[in-house]
C-alpha cells in the first residue's frame, strides 16, 4: 500500500510538474514585495536613522514609536475618519452593486443588458490617477458641470472636494460609481443560478415581476449577500489610499484624513520612518483579526471555505 501511494503520489506530482514551475515567477514576485520586506517592521520599534541603512544596529526603543503616535492629536480623528469612510463604502456599495444585479437581471433586451454592463463595468479599470483629473473638473466651484448644473436652480457654488461636509460624501459616492458595476458580477452570477421553475410556479399563481424579485430573487441571494457582507468587514480599515491622496487636500483633513494618507505624510513627507511604520503595523494587526474572525465566521455560518 505504501509503495503504490507513494507511487501515485510521484505520478501526481510529475502531472502537476509544469503547473508548479508555471507558478514560480509569481510565488516569486510575492516573496520579493510582501515577504521579504516584513524584515521592515524592526523599523516600528528603533529609532530608526536612514543615513545608517536598515541592516545597521539602530537604537531600539520598543514600544516608543507606538505611544508617541497615540500622543499625536489627529490620530482619533484618523481612525475615525477611516472607519467612516470605509463602512459608509461597503453598506452603500453592496447596496448599489445588489441593485444593479437584480435591474440587468429584469432587462429581457440581450442588446440592451450587455451595452449597459459594459458600461457600469468598464469605469472599474480606470486608475484613480486619471478618475482625479476628471472629478476635480466636473466638481469644479467655478466651471464644473455638476455646479453649473446646480446654479440653474439657484443654488450657490458648492466645492466638493474642499469643504469637509461634502468630502465624505463625495468619496463615497465617487468609489460607489467606480466601483459598483464590477462588484455586481458576483450577485448577477447568483440570480443565474436560481431555480427557473420558482419563478415559473410564481407567475403561474398570479405573481408579477415585482414581487418574484421580492420573493425569490432576494431570498435566493440572501446568502451570498451575507457572506461577502461579512468578508468585506476585513477590509473596514482600507479606505481606499489610491483615491483618498489623489482627491483630498489639507483643507479637509478633518474628515478626509485617513490611515493611509497618515503614514505616507509621516513617512515619506515628514521623514519619521518609525512612527509611520509602527502606525502600519498597527493597521496591520487590527485587519488581520478583523480579516480571522470575518472568514471564521463565514466558515462557521456558511461553509465557506477558501481552500
Amino acid at each position: 500500500m505504501k509503495k503504490s501511494s507513494k507511487k501515485n503520489g510521484l505520478k501526481q506530482f510529475k502531472r502537476n510538474l509544469p503547473l508548479h514551475i508555471m507558478l514560480l515567477p509569481a510565488v516569486a514576485l510575492v516573496l520579493i514585495f510582501a515577504y521579504i520586506p516584513m524584515y521592515g517592521l524592526v523599523i516600528a520599534f528603533q529609532n530608526f536613522n536612514a543615513a545608517k541603512g536598515i541592516f545597521s544596529n539602530q537604537k531600539w526603543i520598543g514600544f516608543g514609536n507606538f505611544t508617541y503616535i497615540f500622543t499625536l492629536p489627529s490620530i482619533w480623528n484618523v481612525f475615525r475618519n477611516t472607519l467612516i469612510i470605509a463602512v459608509l463604502k461597503i453598506i452603500f456599495g453592496t447596496l448599489a452593486a445588489i441593485a444593479t444585479a437584480l435591474l440587468l437581471n429584469e432587462c429581457s433586451v440581450k442588446t440592451v443588458k450587455k451595452s449597459v454592463q459594459t458600461m457600469v463595468y468598464f469605469p472599474h479599470f480606470i486608475s484613480w490617477i486619471i478618475l482625479a483629473g476628471v472629478f476635480t473638473d466636473i466638481l469644479s466651484p467655478t466651471d464644473g458641470v455638476v455646479n453649473s448644473f446646480l446654479g440653474l436652480f439657484g443654488v450657490k457654488p458648492i466645492y466638493f472636494l474642499g469643504d469637509n461636509r461634502y468630502f465624505r460624501g463625495t468619496l463615497v459616492i465617487t468609489d460607489i460609481w467606480k466601483s459598483f458595476g464590477y462588484s455586481s458580477i458576483v450577485y448577477l452570477a447568483t440570480i443565474t443560478g436560481i431555480d427557473p421553475s420558482l419563478y415559473e410556479a410564481a407567475a403561474i399563481d398570479g405573481a408579477g415581476r415585482w414581487k418574484q424579485m421580492w420573493h425569490i430573487t432576494l431570498p435566493g441571494m440572501s446568502t451570498i449577500i451575507i457572506l461577502l457582507t461579512i468578508l468585506s468587514m476585513g477590509n473596514v480599515l482600507n479606505a481606499g489610499f489610491d483615491q483618498v491622496f489623489n482627491l483630498y487636500s489639507a483643507a479637509v483633513y478633518d474628515t478626509g484624513d485617513i490611515i493611509d494618507t497618515m503614514v505616507y505624510r509621516l513617512g515619506l513627507q515628514g521623514a519619521k520612518f518609525g512612527p509611520s511604520t509602527a502606525v502600519g503595523l498597527l493597521k496591520s494587526i487590527i485587519s488581520l483579526i478583523l480579516i480571522s474572525s470575518a472568514y471564521l465566521i463565514a466558515w462557521k455560518k456558511f461553509d465557506y471555505k477558501v481552500f
